[in-house]
């Protein structure tokens, strides 16, 4: 039998939340034959704020390694040779019916967000999560500093939730629950029937370009991984040597939100419950408790070049770059004989916005941190277009094993020493 094209690892199949990586299939690539590696394992974090960074307190004027840190960039001077900062990178066609809707795009690149006939596109995060599967108690966890909106899209375009509250979280990851919570969970996960009828349904198409094995192989699959998932109730949660998080009710204390939320990601990593995970910075719609800081983030990042505006916006964001660099600190206080959690983890930085008193989504803060790239540089794209952001995400997919050359808008893979 010749196949027309074949098929990798990164098709995955979904149903009611539960996203399933497909076997090792005969009709995949041979080179997805190799034996897994026992190095440590890869990891992804991404984080956006999605008002932007002020430019000329982030940006460097020059490329290259020698560059001068800017306000922002010497809050995180000390992990320069940790980072690399890239400009001249979007992603195309982001504006959208509301001015802000490049943030739901932020790690899709599909273009015209809200606009008529708009269908997201699966995001970076659950590419990553969907080829892992459940080698982890978690495929991905998505965090949010104010409410369940995220950048996280599976393949069908549905946006997965985020979740908002560090204590909810904590109890999730790491507290036991009693044997009528975990039943009641497991009810909730095993209306089983329903969720493999609807698995095996979508196969119906892949099976047509298979091998009469392969398709064997597909039936007994979705049970056996549904299997996997279910053995994950029965294991107990990792213990960790933290106090439970009080939970901050007051959404103007935008900083302390994004700290609690920081101070649970080397958690979620070092305890390897999951291996995926994205954070989505919102627009508060309060004034942010600052020191000298009168007037809400949103209005505040539509300065129109008031000088009294812009003062205020670069002591927010002062803080948030802050706070960033605390998260790259513990990140790298971590780890084991094989490195630190920063040297296996690839933390990407930035924003949907370039410049947010005018809505544009072009020339993005970016910066890519960890992951055992090399790291130190400014890398600047010139010419009258931006490159595609995808081409740096295709390597990022290709750094957590993700078997792909495109990814979006993607053109190529972004390679830089």
């Amino acid at each position: 039998m010749t196949l027309t094209r074949p098929l990798d690892r990164r098709t995955f199949l979904r149903a009611s939340g539960v996203a399933l990586g497909l076997p090792l299939l005969e009709s995949m690539a041979p080179a997805l034959a190799r034996a897994a590696s026992v190095e440590a394992p890869r990891r992804m974090v991404t984080i956006c704020s999605t008002l932007g960074l002020y430019s000329s307190s982030w940006f460097p004027r020059t490329a290259g390694a020698a560059y001068e840190a800017t306000e922002y960039l010497r809050l995180i001077d000390r992990h320069r040779s940790r980072y690399t900062l890239f400009s001249g990178f979007s992603h195309e066609e982001q504006s959208g019916r509301q001015p802000h809707n490049s943030e739901i795009t932020w790690l899709t690149a599909a273009r015209r967000p809200g606009l008529d006939g708009f269908r997201n596109t699966v995001s970076l995060d659950q590419a990553a999560a969907g080829h892992l599967g459940y080698v982890t108690r978690f495929p991905s966890v998505v965090l949010g500093t104010l409410s369940p909106q995220s950048q996280s899209f599976t393949t069908s375009g549905a946006m997965v939730p985020a979740e908002t509250s560090p204590a909810n979280l904590f109890k999730r990851l790491f507290l036991q629950g009693t044997p009528e919570e975990v039943e009641r969970e497991a009810r909730s996960l095993n209306d089983g029937g329903s969720i493999l009828d609807r698995l095996k349904s979508q196969t119906t198409a892949l099976r047509r370009r298979v091998t009469a094995a392969d398709r064997r192989k597909l039936d007994a699959y979705s049970e056996q991984e549904l299997t996997e998932v279910q053995a994950w109730l029965d294991r107990p949660k990792p213990v960790v040597d933290a106090e439970p998080p009080t939970d901050i009710a007051d959404p103007a204390d935008l900083i302390g939100r994004i700290r609690l939320l920081f101070r649970m990601i080397p958690l979620i990593l070092e305890t390897d419950s999951s291996r995926v995970v994205s954070m989505m910075i919102h627009d508060h719609g309060s004034v942010p408790q600052v020191q000298g800081v009168s007037v809400d983030q949103h209005n505040l990042s539509h300065h129109g070049q008031d000088d009294t505006k812009i003062a205020q916006l670069k002591r927010v964001e002062t803080e948030i770059v802050r706070a960033f660099g605390d998260l790259l600190a513990d990140l790298q206080g971590r780890g084991d004989a094989s490195g630190s959690l920063l040297d296996k983890t690839a933390v990407l930085f930035g924003s949907n916005l370039g410049n947010a008193n005018a809505h544009t989504p072009v020339d993005l803060p970016i910066l890519l941190a960890g992951g055992g790239f090399a790291h130190g540089q400014h890398i600047v794209h010139e010419g009258e277009h931006n490159a595609a952001l995808c081409n740096l995400f295709v390597t990022m997919l290709q750094s957590m094993g993700v078997e792909t050359d495109a990814f979006g808008q993607s053109t190529g893979t972004l390679t830089w020493s």
